[in-house]
């Protein structure tokens, strides 16, 4: 199964089962994505030649407009999406088999994790993967350490504070925070 083929299959939801052809090409994924961002990682990059292995991982052009901090880590990097003005800091973690759409101006703090893969409850069938997509608004704003989970979207100038895990949906312009994450305000 080509990358190509493995993305498509994946934006369906459908499950994968564990040592299927498309769970091999996922760990393919994988491994191409642990070279390029070994590259990401390694010394000192300018902000053009970041944005160059950016593209490399994605298969689409970062935006000149948009910048990312190392060190950086994704299980897959094919499956993203960057928009225009939206900035990355250091320590981020993408698991992004499922789908990571982040829309312009969005700003995600440090060591943020977005996991789009969950696991069933059964034990006999728990090594299956279930992905589903994270969509991060436009002008939304991640603290530091946040975590969001499989399926989330978070609304267009939303506000996560630092620390929060995100397991619902969260509305447009609102602040939430918290473990699980819980609605604490309107953005002004």
């Amino acid at each position: 199964m080509n990358f190509d083929d493995f993305i498509t299959h994946m934006n369906t939801g459908e499950t994968v089962a564990a040592g299927s052809e498309i769970h091999k090409t996922m760990i393919a994924a994988s491994l191409r994505a642990q070279q390029i961002t070994a590259k990401i990682n390694t010394g000192y990059h300018s902000p053009e030649e970041i944005r160059g292995y950016m593209t490399e991982l994605t298969g689409r052009k970062m935006p000149d407009s948009s910048a990312l901090f190392p060190p950086f880590t994704t299980d897959c990097g094919l499956n993203t999406i960057i928009g225009e003005n939206v900035f990355i800091n250091s320590g981020c973690r993408f698991q992004d088999q499922g789908g990571i759409v982040i829309g312009d101006g969005a700003q995600i703090g440090h060591n943020t994790v977005l996991a789009t893969l969950n696991h069933d409850l059964n034990p006999k069938t728990r090594s299956d993967i279930r992905p589903a997509p994270i969509r991060i608004g436009k002008n939304a704003w991640l603290g530091a350490g946040v975590i969001v989970t499989a399926g989330v979207t978070i609304g267009d100038g939303a506000v996560v504070a630092a620390g929060a895990v995100v397991t619902k949906d969260v509305a447009p312009n609102t602040v939430v925070g918290g473990v699980p994450a819980r609605y604490i305000k309107d953005v002004i």
